[in-house]
C-alpha cells in the first residue's frame, strides 16, 4: 500500500496559481485535510516564503504556526533547497542550522532537502541538523534528462545521499520528465540496493505522472506526491482522485475519498471566485513538448514576456534551443531553482546579444563554483571566456561564507526593530524584502534621531 504526500497547500498552488493561495483560504479545510489519511501535508518551503513576504504581505512563520495548531494528526512537511534554504543563493551554516531549528520548533515534521546541482555537500548541513532535532528527513534526487544523467548516475547519487542517514530517498521530477519505465527501474533499483523507503514526486507537465505513479507502486514505492483536484494536473501534481481509481484495491492508498470530495468542492468554489484572475488554461493543460525541450512551463512564459519587452517575440524557438546548448556548456545542470533562472537568463542574452557577449553575474558565480559542483565538467572555453583567467573554486561554497546571524540581528536592531529569532533568519535570507515587510506590517520603526528627541523631551519633562 502506497502512502500519500499531499501538496495542495504548497507545490500545487505554487505551480498553478503562482503561489498565491492565502492562509485565510487554507484554514477552512485544515481539519478536513488532517482527516483525509495522508502521510504528510507539504505546506511550506519552496517559493512560499518569498511570495508571502513579497506579494501576500503575510508572515511565513505565522502561517506555519496557524496550520500546526489545526493539523494535529498528520505530519507537516516542507521543501528545503539545501544550503539555499528558501532563497536563491547559499547562506552560511549558522543561518542554515538556525532556520532548520526554527522550522522544526514551529511545526515542521518532515524536511525534504534537495540541491539544484545534486551536490550532496550542499545538502549535508541541513540534513544533519534536521536529523539531530529528531525530524524525518527526505534526501532528494533532482531528476533531469541529459547524456550524463544515467541510471548509474542516479544510483550512485542515491548511495551518497543515503550515507547521510536520511529516512527516505525522494525522486524529485520537477519538470514532469519521468516516464513510467524509468520510474519503475529507479524505484526498484534504489529499494533493492539501499533498503530505504522511496518517495516519487512528479509533475503532470508532460502528461505521464499518473502512469509514473502506477509503475512506481508496482516497483514497491512507499510514497507518492499528489494534490487535490481541481488544484492539480498541468504543471502541478496529479490529482489524488485519479490515482486512487488507477490502482487496484490492495494497492490503493488508505485515504478517505468522502473527505477529499469535500475538500475538492471547497477548492472549486474558492478558485473560481477569489483566484479566478490567476487561472490560466495553459498552466492547467499538460504539454507533451516538455518531454523534448525539457523546459518547465513557467520558464517559457517568462521568456515570452522578456522577448516581448525587447521586441524579439519571434526568437522564442531560438531561445528554447539555446537553453539546451547553455546547459551542455555549464555541465548539464537540472532546470530547477536557481539553476533554471541562471541557464534561462543566459540563453536569452545569448540569442539577443550573441553567445556570451553579455554574461550575467549569476553565470560568473556558477562557473566559479559558488553554486556547487555541476553534474559534468563545464566546458573549458566557457570557463576561460567567463572567468577571464580567474580560477574556479573546488571547495564547498558555504565554507567561504562568514557567519551571518549576529550581523543580521544587529542590522534589524539598527533599523529600530526588536526582532524575534524568526525575524532575524527571515532578514538573513531576504534582507530588502524582509525590511519592507516589517515596516509595512509592524509600523515604521523610530529612527535614532526620533528616539533621541523623545529621550530629551522625557528628561526635560521629568526634571
Amino acid at each position: 500500500m502506497v502512502e500519500i504526500v499531499d501538496t495542495t497547500l504548497r507545490d500545487a498552488h505554487q505551480s498553478l496559481i503562482a503561489t498565491r493561495l492565502r492562509t485565510e483560504d487554507m484554514i477552512p479545510i485544515l481539519d478536513l485535510i488532517d482527516g483525509a489519511g495522508f502521510y504528510s501535508i507539504e505546506m511550506w518551503g519552496g517559493a512560499t516564503f518569498d511570495v508571502m513576504l513579497r506579494f501576500l504581505k503575510e508572515d511565513p512563520w505565522e502561517r506555519l504556526r496557524l496550520v500546526r495548531e489545526r493539523v494535529r494528526k498528520t505530519k507537516l512537511q516542507m521543501l528545503l533547497r539545501g544550503q539555499n534554504l528558501v532563497g536563491y543563493r547559499h547562506y552560511p551554516d549558522d543561518v542554515v542550522e538556525k532556520f532548520v531549528e526554527l522550522s522544526y520548533k514551529n511545526g515542521i515534521d518532515v524536511f525534504r532537502v534537495f540541491d539544484a546541482l545534486n551536490d550532496v555537500r550542499n545538502m549535508a548541513v541541513s540534513i544533519k541538523k534536521a536529523r539531530k532535532l529528531g525530524a524525518v528527513v527526505q534526501g532528494t534526487i533532482t531528476y533531469t534528462v541529459s547524456p550524463v544523467h544515467t541510471l548509474d548516475y542516479y544510483l550512485k547519487l542515491a548511495e551518497e545521499i543515503a550515507s547521510l542517514e536520511v529516512d527516505h530517498i525522494t525522486i524529485k521530477d520537477m519538470a514532469g520528465l519521468l516516464d513510467p519505465y524509468t520510474t519503475y527501474n529507479l524505484v526498484k533499483e534504489i529499494k533493492a540496493r539501499l533498503k530505504i523507503p522511496v518517495d516519487v514526486h512528479s509533475h503532470f507537465t508532460g502528461g505521464l505522472a499518473i502512469a509514473n505513479y502506477v509503475k512506481a507502486v508496482e516497483a514497491g514505492v512507499d510514497f507518492v506526491d499528489t494534490s487535490i483536484s481541481p488544484l492539480a494536473y498541468g504543471t502541478g501534481q496529479p490529482g489524488i482522485q485519479s490515482l486512487y481509481y488507477a490502482l487496484p484495491g490492495e494497492l490503493k492508498p488508505r485515504v478517505n475519498m468522502d473527505v477529499i470530495r469535500k475538500i475538492s468542492s471547497y477548492l472549486e468554489r474558492v478558485l473560481f471566485t477569489k483566484y479566478r484572475d490567476l487561472l490560466d488554461i495553459r498552466v492547467f493543460m499538460p504539454d507533451p513538448n516538455v518531454l523534448d525541450h525539457q523546459i518547465p512551463g513557467g520558464m517559457i512564459t517568462n521568456f515570452m514576456q522578456q522577448l516581448k519587452q525587447v521586441g524579439a517575440e519571434d526568437k522564442l524557438q531560438e531561445v528554447l534551443e539555446e537553453v539546451r546548448r547553455v546547459r551542455e556548456d555549464l555541465g548539464w545542470p537540472p532546470l530547477v531553482t536557481p539553476t533554471s533562472q541562471i541557464v534561462g537568463a543566459q540563453a536569452l542574452l545569448n540569442v539577443v546579444n550573441g553567445r556570451y557577449s553579455v554574461v550575467t553575474k549569476e553565470v560568473r558565480e556558477y562557473v566559479k563554483g559558488m553554486y556547487g559542483r555541476p553534474p559534468a565538467p563545464i566546458k573549458r572555453e566557457v570557463i576561460d571566456l567567463v572567468l577571464k583567467g580567474e580560477k574556479p573554486i573546488d571547495a564547498r561554497p558555504a565554507d567561504l561564507l562568514k557567519p551571518a546571524l549576529e550581523e543580521c540581528r544587529k542590522g534589524l536592531l539598527e533599523h529600530g526593530f526588536n526582532p524575534s529569532e524568526e525575524d532575524v533568519v527571515t532578514y538573513c535570507i531576504f534582507p530588502d524584502i524582509a525590511l519592507e515587510f516589517f515596516e509595512k506590517t509592524r509600523g515604521r520603526p523610530k529612527s535614532k534621531v526620533e528616539k533621541a528627541v523623545e529621550e530629551l523631551y522625557s528628561e526635560v519633562l521629568g526634571s
